[in-house]
């Protein structure tokens, strides 16, 4: 979840977890938030109350995201396990990683909220520079040119388009929100599809 300087996708994200908990407390139903990370399950019992929404929010802005990877297949299997009635899953992150969510899908509506800085779409020419892994605080020198740019688009297109093709074949619907937008108005679009 970390690109650039600071951490605007983690307070994006931050951000969309608590206005869908309001959208969720404004409907009269129950708010259950729960976050993977590599370390540790951030959990909010089902609740009305929106002291537990802000909360919840705040734990997934102050959680440590930054040199981390998470397992995936452990966190679906066992939000799978946790979750025992059909529920409508909002599911929170950049998705610049293959995530295989057909188990949720059997039992559960999905709807996906990809959220991202623009430049991950949209590279600029940087010439020389040195790139941090945050995963694993690696420092690799790179040339980000022209040929390094197709580069990236080609695998970015890839990437995408497998993700898309997922989520058609299990009925996913997906709602992209970069850094730089407003939350409200584009999940009242994506919703409205």
């Amino acid at each position: 979840m970390y690109f650039a300087k600071g951490n605007a996708k983690q307070k994006k994200l931050s951000e969309v977890a608590m206005i869908l908990g309001y959208l969720v407390e404004y409907n009269s139903d129950l708010f259950t938030g729960i976050a993977y990370t590599q370390t540790q399950t951030l959990y909010t019992p089902a609740s009305k109350q929106r002291y537990a929404i802000e909360s919840f929010a705040q734990s997934l802005y102050d959680a440590p995201l930054l040199h981390s990877k998470l397992s995936f297949s452990l966190a679906i299997q066992d939000l799978f396990v946790r979750l025992s009635k059909p529920s409508l899953l909002f599911i929170l992150g950049d998705f610049m990683e293959e995530i295989d969510l057909s188990l949720l899908a059997q039992k559960h509506k999905i709807i996906a909220i990809i959220i991202r800085e623009r430049e991950e779409e949209f590279p600029k020419y940087l010439g020389e520079k040195n790139l941090k892994n945050p995963e694993n605080k690696e420092v690799i020198q790179s040339y980000f040119g022209k040929k390094s740019m197709q580069y990236y688009l080609n695998k970015l297109q890839s990437h995408e388009g497998k993700r898309q093709k997922h989520f058609q074949k299990y009925g996913i619907k997906s709602i992209k929100i970069f850094c730089d937008e407003d939350i409200v108005q584009k999940l009242i679009q994506g919703l409205k599809q």
